[in-house]
């Protein structure tokens, strides 16, 4: 019974298996074969689309009404009383509740330098935030499964406590440039908000969140129906597969000079996985694409040195590659 409940809500709630099904009968009424490429793809596009929306409006409603409890100060605050390798997995747990996108995080990222925190905190921070957010857990969640969706988070979680922990070590403040050393951190009185004031907040965000992504969301879904009907699915195999023990590292490079989010890039990880892709294989490719991609990048080289960027990349991309050959190892206890 418990398991009949856990598949209901897997296929059907967060799945919207019955969206998949009414989008179908009602493109085959209207005349298109949806067994063909060409009505495949659509049938695949109207679908994911709408899934990707509808579960994207929920979850930055609730996410959105959590962030409203901790604003960068409160943030700041929070993460000062902490040390050591604690303050390094509660900057990575704060990472789940903030900003979608590597290049929103940025921002953050400075100013919490600028007050003071430990670089390692901050890079834990830095990681944690475009990587794994509580949006990624159920879209995951509603692909993948509950099982790959939890180890995708734990893990990611690791990468970011591992790196800003490695890089704390490492002594790099010399190489935070000057203008963020120099910064003050402008404390800000909390404002009090009212419940009615934290639900606006939300409902705003997901009216602002929404513009931002969804022509990420539309790239990705409309590559990923490419993927799912017009791509050989030997191709896939041979290049993603069993067959190629470089696959991650193939992968991880791919994803790096790209820029979307985990929303974008979720739809083109199912049509990877459903071609025969490795598991690894394609949450290296997120894990790259969300972390390091190029525009992040240019940003972050405005607030770090040359070798502190460098020592940062070298970090998320070995623990992403890493990450990469552990769910291939895996892949048949999760699937």
């Amino acid at each position: 019974m418990i398991k009949s409940i856990l598949n209901f809500l897997q296929n059907e709630i967060l799945g919207m298996n019955w969206l998949n099904r009414l989008i179908k009968s009602n493109l085959q009424a209207m005349g298109l074969d949806t067994d063909s490429r060409l009505g495949g793809s659509i049938h695949f596009f109207i679908y994911d689309v709408i899934k990707i929306m509808l579960l994207l409006g929920f979850l930055i409603l609730i996410i959105s009404y959590i962030q409203s409890y901790f604003p960068p100060e409160r943030t700041r605050k929070i993460l000062g009383r902490f040390k050591g390798i604690w303050a390094n997995i509660l900057a990575a747990l704060l990472g789940t509740v903030t900003p979608f996108c590597s290049c929103s995080s940025i921002p953050l990222f400075i100013g919490f330098t600028s007050a003071g925190l430990p670089l390692g905190v901050t890079f834990s921070f830095l990681i944690s935030s475009p990587m794994v957010d509580l949006g990624s857990l159920v879209l995951l969640m509603s692909i993948f499964g509950w099982k790959v969706a939890a180890t995708y988070v734990i893990v990611g979680l690791i990468i970011a406590v591992a790196g800003g922990s490695l890089i704390e070590k490492m002594h790099l403040e010399n190489q935070v440039q000057e203008f963020i050393k120099n910064g003050k951190a402008i404390s800000v009185p909390m404002e009090k908000l009212t419940k009615r004031d934290r639900l606006k907040y939300a409902c705003e965000q997901v009216a602002a969140t929404a513009k931002k992504v969804v022509p990420y969301v539309l790239a990705g879904v409309f590559i990923g129906s490419i993927i799912h009907n017009w791509i050989p699915e030997e191709w896939i195999v041979t290049v993603l597969g069993n067959g190629n023990p470089f696959g991650v590292i193939f992968a991880t490079a791919c994803g790096i000079p790209m820029y979307a989010d985990i929303f974008g890039c979720i739809p083109i990880a199912e049509a990877l996985l459903a071609k025969g892709a490795k598991l690894g294989v394609v949450l290296s490719f997120m894990m790259g694409v969300t972390t390091l991609s190029l525009p992040s990048i240019i940003m972050l080289q405005k607030a770090v040195k040359p070798k502190l960027l460098g020592i940062f990349i070298a970090v998320c991309t070995a623990g992403i590659i890493l990450v990469g050959y552990f769910f291939n190892t895996i892949q048949y206890l999760l699937l």
